[in-house]
C-alpha cells in the first residue's frame, strides 16, 4: 500500500487525559468521601429515578468478584465508581467510571437515559462480547467525555453519537465494529464541533474513505489516534500530533505533511516508507520530534540531513530517530540543530568518524549511533559539554575510547553501552566518576588487566544490567564485601580470567553467569537467602568441586542450571527436584555419580537435560520417558548407566537429540528447523531471553550448537552393548541428521529402506556384527557427509553411485569381502556351475513373473466355478443327490469286500507255508 493510502494521527496508546476540564463542580462527591451517610444518621439521597436507572445498568452487567457490592445501599452518590454533583436540591449522577473494575457486560438498559446530567462515561475494559453500541447513547446530551474503548462492541457505529456537541473526548479504540459499517464516519462525526481528542485505533476501518472530510470539519480536534489502522488520504488540520505507528505505509514522505505547519510531533514507525519529499518539512517550524524508527529510509544520511537544515525545523527538533533504515555514508556536522536532546541512528551502515562537534551539543540527552559502521578516536572532546548526557551507547561499532587515566566526565550516566567497542587494554578508570548507572556493558572490548577493587566499592546501587564478558579480565572480587542491589541485577561475567571463591553478594543477581572463568571453591555462597531472585545460573568452565549442596530448595526460581565443566562430586541431591520451574539442567563433565534422584521428575518442565560424562550408574529410570513431554535433549554419554532401554522412551514426542553413547546399556518425526531453546526473562526494568545451546561431537570434534540448533536430529546409542538387528522403522525417522550405533553387537543386515533417511549428515554404524550387502538405497542420501561402516562382515560390491565412492577407503576397512571402488579390491564376475545355469536362472525368473496378481485371480474364479457347480447342483438337484448317496453306498460296499478279502489272503498265508514244510 503506498503511503497515500492511510494516514494516523495518534497521541499514544494511552487514553485520553480525564483530568481535563469537563466543567465538573469543584465539589463533585464520590462515595464517603464527601460525608454522605454521617454519624447523625442523615444521608444525602440521590436522585431515585437515577438510582434505578443504575441499578438496571446494573442488571447488564456480570460482576464476577463482586466488586459492586455498594450498588444497593439507598444513596447511589456513594456507589462505587459514582460520581455526584452535591447539589442542594438533590445529587445528580455526573460521572460513571468502571475502569477499575473487572466486569462483563451482556446489555446496556435503555433507562441509563435516565441520567441526563452525565458528564463522563467510561466503560473501558467491560468486554460486551461484540454487540453493538446502543443509539440511546446520542441522547446523553451533556457528555464530555465518552470512553467505550477495549470493550469488544461490534457491529455498526451509531450516527447518534453525532448528537453528543459537548463532546471533548472520544475514545472508541480496541473494538470490533465490522469494515462495511464504519464507512460514513462524515454522518455524524463532523457534528462533534467541540470534540478535541479522538482514538479509534486498532479497529479495522479499511473502507472508510470519507474521513479526511469529516475530520477536517473539526476545528478543535487536536490529538486523533488511528494506529493499526487502514485509511485513505492524509488530512490537511491544525493537528498538534500525528502517529502513523505500523500502518504499512509506503512511498516516500509526502509533501503535504509540510501543510501541517502546527504539527509537533510525527511519528512514522514501523512502516516501509523508502525515502523523502525535499518539500516534506520546509514548514514544520514546530517540530518538536521526528520518529521515523523500522523502515526502508535509504541513501546518504547526510542529504536527509541538509533536507532538515534547510526546514525551519533545525531550530525547534528535540528528538529524531532514524534507527533501524538503511541510510549510508559519513556521519554528517549536527552542530546546528542546537535544541536537539535525543539522537538515535542505530541499525543503520553511517560510515567514517563521529565530528568532534557533536560535543558542542550541549542539550543532548540521549545518544544512540550503536550498530553501525563508524571508526575512528573517540576522545575527551566528543564530551566536552555534554553535561546532561544520560544515555550513551556506541555499541558494535569499530571505534576506539581513548581517554586520559585522569579524564573526569562532565555528566553522570544511566546507560554506558559500549559493548564491542576498543575500551582496553586498560580498565576504564571513569567508570570510577559514574556512581547512579543502571546498565553497564563493556563486552568484547579488549580489555587485557585486572579488575580494580573500586569497581565493586563504587558500585551503583541501581544497577539492573552489567555485562564484562569476552575479555580478559583477571584477579579476584572482594569475597568479603558487602553490597546490595536495589533491583536484582542481571551479571554476565563469562569468558573471562576471574578467579578465587564467588562471592555471596553475587546472589542477589537474577541472571549470573560466571562461565568460562578460573572461579575455583565450593559453591557455599548460594546459602544465602538472597538467592532466591535466581533465574539463570551458569558456572560451566570453572575450577569449582565439593558437593552440590542440599539447599536448592532456595532456588525455587530457578530456570536455568547450567554446572558443567567443573570438578563437583557425591550424588545429586534429592532436593533437585524442588526446582519445578526448570527448564534446562546441565551437570557435563563433573564427578557426580550414583543413581539419577527420582525427584527429578518432578521437574516436569525440563526441556534440556545434559548428565553427560560423569559416572553416574544404575538402570535408565522410565520415568525420563513419562515426567518430561517437552524434553527436546536428553544426553546421558559416557557414564555408567546399564540395563536395557526403556521403552517408555518412546513417549518423547519431541525429543531431537537423544545421546546414551559410551554406557553399558544392552538389549535393544520430523523435527523443526526453525526450532530454539528459548527462555523468557522478566525483573524490574528489564526483560530478555537467554537462548539454550547443546554440545556434542560432531564430525570428530565437540561443538556447540545454539542458532542451529533445531537443524540437529541426532541418535547417539555409541559405545554400548546393544545387541540383534537395527530395527526397519528406523527409516520411519526421517527428519533424522546423525545416527550413531557405532562400537555395539548388532547383527543382521543395514535395512533396505535406510536410503529414506534424505536428511541424514552422519551415519555410523562401525565395529558392530552386520552383515549382507551394502543397500543400494544409501548411495541415494545426497547429503550424506560423514560415513562409517568399518570393521563388520558386510561383502559384496559397494553399490555405485556419486556418494559412496567419494569416501575415504577407511569408511570400509575390516570388511574384506567387500569389493569396488573406493576401494583397490575389484569385483571378480561370478561364474555359473553351468553353461545354461544363466538360461535356467532367467526362465525361473520367467516362471516367477506367471505368479501374479492375474494368476491368483484366475485360480480364484476357477475353484468358485468348479466348487459350486458341483456342489450347487448336489444341494438343489435332489435326483442328482440321490444318486450321489447310493454311489457312495456302492463305492463303500466295493471297498468293504475288497478290504474283508485281502484281509483273509493274508491269514492264510502262514498255514499253507507250514504244511508245506
Amino acid at each position: 500500500m503506498h503511503f497515500y493510502a492511510l494516514i494516523a494521527v495518534l497521541i499514544s496508546l494511552q487514553h485520553f487525559n480525564p483530568s481535563l476540564s469537563l466543567g465538573f463542580d469543584n465539589k463533585v462527591s464520590s462515595g464517603v468521601a464527601l460525608g454522605h451517610g454521617d454519624a447523625s444518621g442523615v444521608a444525602v439521597r440521590c436522585i431515585e429515578r437515577e438510582r434505578e436507572a443504575l441499578l438496571a445498568f446494573k442488571q447488564g452487567l456480570v460482576d464476577q468478584y463482586n466488586q459492586l457490592t455498594s450498588w444497593g445501599s439507598p444513596d447511589c452518590c456513594t456507589w462505587e465508581g459514582v460520581f455526584c454533583s452535591n447539589q442542594t436540591k438533590g445529587d445528580h449522577v455526573i460521572k460513571l467510571d468502571l475502569l477499575l473494575y473487572d466486569l462483563q457486560g451482556k446489555t446496556i438498559s435503555p433507562k441509563l437515559i435516565e441520567l441526563q446530567h452525565l458528564k463522563y462515561l467510561s466503560l473501558y475494559g467491560i468486554d460486551f462480547n461484540g454487540s453493538q453500541i446502543p443509539d440511546f447513547i446520542g441522547s446523553l446530551s451533556n457528555l464530555r467525555y465518552l470512553d467505550l474503548s477495549d470493550a469488544s462492541f461490534g457491529g455498526r457505529i451509531p450516527s447518534q453519537l453525532g448528537n453528543l456537541s459537548h463532546l471533548l473526548q472520544l475514545n472508541l479504540a480496541y473494538n470490533h465494529f465490522a469494515t462495511n459499517v464504519v464507512q460514513n464516519l462524515n454522518s455524524w462525526l463532523p457534528r462533534l464541533s467541540s470534540l478535541t481528542h479522538l482514538d479509534l485505533s486498532y479497529n479495522n476501518l479499511n473502507n472508510t474513505y470519507d474521513w479526511l472530510e469529516a475530520i477536517n470539519k473539526l476545528p478543535k480536534l487536536r490529538d486523533f489516534s488511528l494506529r493499526d489502522c487502514s485509511l485513505h488520504s492524509p488530512p490537511i488540520t491544525s493537528l498538534v500530533y500525528l502517529d502513523l505507528i505500523g500502518n504499512n505505509l509506503t512511498g516516500p514522505i509526502p509533501g503535504v505533511v509540510g501543510n501541517m505547519t502546527s504539527l509537533s510531533y510525527l511519528d512514522l514507525s514501523f512502516n516501509q516508507i523508502e525515502g523523502w519529499n525535499p518539500h516534506s518539512f520546509a514548514r514544520l517550524c514546530s517540530l518538536q520530534s521526528l520518529i521515523l524508527r523500522n523502515n526502508r529510509l535509504s541513501g546518504q544520511f547526510s542529504q536527509l540531513v541538509q533536507i532538515l537544515m534547510s526546514a525551519c525545523a533545525q531550530n525547534s527538533l528535540k528528538f529524531l530517530d532514524l534507527s533501524y533504515n538503511h541510510l549510508v555514508g559519513p556521519f554528517p556536522n549536527l552542530i546546528k540543530f542546537l535544541s536537539l536532546k535525543d539522537l538515535d541512528l542505530s541499525g543503520n551502515q553511517i560510515s567514517g568518524i563521529i565530528p568532534e562537534t557533536i560535543g558542542k551539543m550541549s542539550k543532548l540527552e540521549n545518544i544512540d549511533l550503536s550498530m553501525n559502521h563508524l571508526e575512528g578516536v573517540i576522545s575527551e572532546s566528543h564530551f566536552s559539554r555534554l553535561a546532561r548526557l544520560k544515555y550513551l551507547d556506541l555499541s558494535f561499532n569499530s571505534l576506539v575510547l581513548n581517554f586520559h587515566s585522569d579524564w573526569i566526565p562532565p555528566f553522570q550516566l544511566d546507560y554506558i553501552i559500549l559493548g564491542s567497542c576498543k575500551v582496553g587494554p586498560n580498565f576504564p578508570q571513569w567508570l570510577q566518576t559514574q556512581n547512579f548507572y543502571s546498565r553497564l556493558d563493556i563486552s568484547n572490548a579488549g580489555i587485557f588487566d585486572i579488575l580494580p577493587s573500586w569497581f565493586w566499592r563504587g558500585m551503583s546501587p541501581n544497577l539492573a544490567f552489567m555485562n564484562l564478558s569476552h575479555n580478559q579480565i583477571g584477579g579476584t572480587i572482594l569475597a568479603n564485601l558487602t553490597l546490595e542491589f536495589a533491583y536484582s541485577p542481571q551479571l554476565h561475567l563469562s569468558s573471562n580470567k576471574l578467579e578465587g571463591p564467588i562471592p555471596s553478594f553475587l546472589s542477589q543477581a537474577s541472571f549470573l553467569d560466571l562461565s568460562n572463568n578460573n572461579f575455583s571453591g565450593p559453591i557455599t555462597w548460594l546459602r544465602a537467602p538472597t538467592a532466591t531472585s535466581l533465574t539463570f545460573l551458569n558456572l560451566s568452565s570453572n575450577n569449582l568441586y565439593g558437593q552440590l549442596p542440599d539447599f536448592l530448595t532456595y532456588l525455587d526460581n530457578l530456570v536455568m542450571l547450567d554446572l558443567s565443566y567443573n570438578a563437583l562430586s557425591g550424588k545429586i541431591p534429592a532436593t533437585i527436584g524442588s526446582l519445578f520451574r526448570m527448564e534446562t539442567l546441565k551437570l557435563r563433565s563433573n564427578r557426580f555419580l550414583g543413581e539419577l534422584p527420582s525427584s527429578l521428575k518432578n521437574c516436569t518442565g525440563l526441556r534440556v537435560i545434559d548428565l553427560g560424562n560423569n559416572t553416574l550408574s544404575g538402570p535408565i529410570p522410565k520415568w525420563l520417558g513419562v515426567s518430561f513431554k517437552d524434553l527436546v535433549i536428553l544426553m546421558l554419554s559416557s557414564n555408567h548407566f546399564n540395563g536395557s532401554m526403556p521403552s517408555q522412551l518412546c513417549r518423547l514426542s519431541r525429543i531431537q537429540i537423544l545421546d546414551f553413547s559410551m554406557n553399558n546399556i544392552s538389549g535393544a518425526q520430523e523435527g523443526n528447523p526453525n526450532m530454539k531453546i528459548t527462555h523468557y526473562y522478566e525483573a524490574p526494568e528489564i526483560s530478555d531471553e537467554y537462548e539454550d545451546d547443546a554440545a556434542f561431537i560432531w564430525k570428530g570434534s565437540m561443538q556447540v550448537y545454539r542458532n542451529t540448533l533445531g537443524l540437529m536430529k541426532r541418535i547417539d546409542f555409541s559405545s554400548n552393548r546393544l545387541i540383534g538387528e537395527i530395527p526397519k522403522e528406523i527409516s520411519h525417522l526421517v527428519g533424522l541428521v546423525s545416527l550413531n550405533l557405532s562400537r555395539n553387537r548388532l547383527t543382521g543386515h543395514i535395512t533396505p529402506d535406510i536410503g529414506k533417511l534424505q536428511s541424514l549428515d552422519a551415519l555410523d554404524l562401525s565395529r558392530n556384527q552386520l552383515d549382507g550387502r551394502i543397500p543400494t538405497s544409501l548411495s541415494r542420501i545426497d547429503r550424506l557427509g560423514v560415513l562409517d561402516l568399518s570393521y563388520n562382515n558386510l561383502f559384496g560390491e559397494i553399490p555405485i553411485g556419486t556418494q559412496l565412492q567419494s569416501f575415504d577407503p577407511s569408511t570400509y576397512a575390516g570388511n574384506p569381502q567387500l569389493c569396488g571402488p573406493p576401494l583397490q579390491k575389484p569385483c571378480i564376475p561370478e561364474k555359473p556351475d553351468h553353461p545354461d545355469q544363466n538360461i535356467g536362472m532367467r526362465k525361473e525368473e520367467e516362471k516367477d513373473e506367471l505368479i501374479s496378481k492375474g494368476f491368483y485371480i484366475c485360480a480364484g474364479l476357477g475353484f468358485f466355478a468348479g466348487f459350486w457347480g458341483v456342489c450347487g447342483s448336489l444341494i438343489f438337484i435332489r435326483s442328482w443327490r440321490y444318486a450321489y448317496i447310493n454311489f457312495l453306498n456302492v463305492l463303500d460296499d466295493w471297498f468293504y469286500v475288497r478290504i474283508a478279502l485281502i484281509r483273509q489272503r493274508w491269514m492264510l498265508k502262514p498255514s499253507q507255508t507250514i504244511s508245506a514244510r
